[in-house]
């Protein structure tokens, strides 16, 4: 489910939908809440009860996402490459600290590979980690975080500043269609069309499941879990639902078509409606939903349409219900802090960007699936287990011939 942006009038003077619906998130919150509490006096609790801590992060961070959209693009604004203050300077920054970072990467290689000394006798040890290879890697680590977190936020702010909805619609390439019945259908179902892209993009490219992961995290199904919202979509890079305009199509439409979207998904979170029927050959419902919310192996990055699940079907992202599902991440967090909720994998992420060792494996760590660092980290870790076991006898090499054990990577 995309944000809970702050509420906002468009030209026509209408107010954002998924705000006006509030009361009737509590409302169902709460008939879904005494229903649930029924069942499991009958049959024991599931996976769809309502847990307090687990709801109230997730009420916080429904807060949080209208609070985020007010405050962060006032925050950023200075820092927006062209447009703000400090736009430059950031930039600058990245460049910088990447060609630091490139260097450092090179002093250490170089180190890495070069034969050591042999000791005079007498002489302390010298096996271990070159001196200056270390603080190299150290170097590396520092300026390499600096250059993606500062390039990230420029990259991320300018594409927001170049892909608003108006800025699209003074340079659309067809006329105003107007508001007609049509035309509102044809929004809704381009604005569901662009969602399934940028949902699916959000589950395959790390940066972006930073953002989304939020929605994730609970390992509780329930309508509460609608609302369990990203606040940080301002460090995404998302297909704009903005270029409908450039297709003629009103601004004031696209945020209809978003409410309208939004809404559909708030009621397919839950465990108390099973299976559809024929409608769900095409649309969304709670059964398609659930798979998207499992931890299941054969249920990972599934069914991410919002109103259609025909986008599944066609671009062969669907799976049926088939197995119980277990909700979560494949590896849980255990916590119910929003603060750690919101940034649990943006601190992994820069942990795994400080130990890098160069641009190749940074850049991967960023952009490549989450799947992809999980894999590269067990490797990583095998690799240095193996090295860490041969290293006595590398130890004893040196004593021969003057030649050192394998380089140590700092931080990783």
């Amino acid at each position: 489910m995309g944000a809970m942006r702050a509420p906002r009038r468009d030209k026509a003077g209408s107010r954002d939908l998924t705000v006006l619906a509030v009361p009737l998130y509590f409302a169902t919150m709460a008939a879904e809440y005494a229903w649930l509490r029924r069942r499991s006096a009958r049959l024991g609790p599931s996976a769809g009860a309502y847990e307090r801590r687990d709801t109230v992060a997730s009420l916080a961070m429904g807060v949080g996402s209208l609070v985020a959209p007010l405050v962060g693009p006032r925050l950023l604004r200075p820092f927006t490459p062209g447009r703000g203050r400090y736009g430059r300077a950031l930039v600058v920054g990245a460049l910088g600290a990447a060609a630091v970072t490139t260097v450092a990467d090179r002093v250490a290689r170089t180190r890495s590979l070069a034969p050591a000394a042999v000791p005079a006798v007498g002489d302390a040890d010298q096996s271990g980690p070159d001196r200056t290879e270390a603080a190299a890697r150290r170097v590396a680590s520092v300026g390499g975080v600096a250059a993606v977190v500062a390039g990230g936020v420029a990259i991320t702010t300018t594409w927001a500043s170049r892909t608003t909805p108006e800025r699209l619609w003074r340079r659309r390439l067809l006329p105003d269609l107007g508001t007609g019945p049509l035309v509102v259908a044809a929004a809704i179902a381009l604005w569901d069309f662009v969602y399934y892209w940028d949902h699916r993009f959000m589950h395959t490219s790390r940066y972006m499941w930073a953002v989304h992961v939020v929605h994730h995290s609970s390992e509780h199904y329930n309508l509460s879990t609608a609302l369990r919202q990203p606040v940080a979509e301002a460090f995404g890079t998302f297909l704009p639902f903005g270029a409908l305009c450039l297709f003629g199509i009103q601004p004031g439409l696209v945020e209809t078509a978003r409410g309208v979207n939004l809404l559909y998904q708030y009621w397919i979170h839950t465990e108390t409606i099973g299976r559809l029927g024929r409608p769900e050959a095409v649309l969304n419902s709670p059964s398609h939903h659930r798979v998207h919310h499992g931890s299941n192996q054969q249920y990972l990055d599934r069914n991410h349409g919002s109103i259609l699940i025909v986008w599944d079907r066609l671009f062969g992202t669907f799976e049926p219900e088939d197995e119980v599902v277990v909700y979560g991440l494949t590896k849980n967090i255990g916590t119910f802090n929003p603060a750690r909720i919101a940034t649990h994998e943006y601190r992994a992420m820069l942990r795994d960007v400080a130990s890098a060792t160069s641009w190749g494996e940074r850049l991967s760590y960023v952009v490549r699936g989450p799947g992809w660092a999980t894999r590269h980290r067990a490797e990583t870790a095998e690799t240095a287990e193996t090295d860490a076991t041969a290293a006595p006898v590398a130890t004893a090499g040196a004593s021969a011939n003057g030649s050192r054990p394998g380089a140590v990577v700092v931080g990783a």
